[in-house]
């Protein structure tokens, strides 16, 4: 079955001196705003649409990558993945890197890195960001 998710944003004045506030419709967890100065420059207590595609992906991504443990009979215990996405302006989105670490019980090194080089690649998040380099460091917790 197919999902839907939605969210709205409702923005006043130009580009630079403007604002507006993003609201997360489908979960009702919150409104939040949203400048270019917070975009471009400090976030000062506001939100971007890197910040919200950097939160997408690191959760797309560990749940594909817990998925996929799972199926090979190793379940993580505990995957930490953080996702920095990197904004230029004049140039837009240039790149996203992903750093995961995970305690996975009978796994090594090489194969945890395998697993999450498969999970960058399969995530639909990733998938979505195609046109976008995405970097990835992996490590086994300890």
């Amino acid at each position: 079955m197919a999902t839907t998710r939605h969210a709205h944003t409702v923005w006043e004045g130009d580009l630079a001196e403007g604002t507006g506030t993003v609201t997360l419709d489908s979960s009702g967890i919150g409104s939040y705003p949203v400048s270019w100065p917070a975009r471009a420059e400090e976030p000062n207590g506001m939100t971007s649409p890197e910040e919200l595609i950097a939160a997408a992906h690191s959760s797309c991504f560990s749940m594909f990558l817990s998925g996929s443990l799972t199926k090979a009979g190793t379940p993580p215990t505990r995957l930490t993945t953080k996702a920095d996405v990197t904004f230029q302006p004049g140039k837009g989105i240039t790149g996203v890197h992903i750093t995961v670490e995970g305690e996975v019980p009978g796994m090594d090194e090489a194969a945890f890195t395998k697993a999450a080089e498969d999970a960058k690649a399969g995530c639909p998040v990733s998938q979505a960001l195609a046109g976008t380099t995405i970097t990835l460091s992996a490590a086994l917790a300890g």
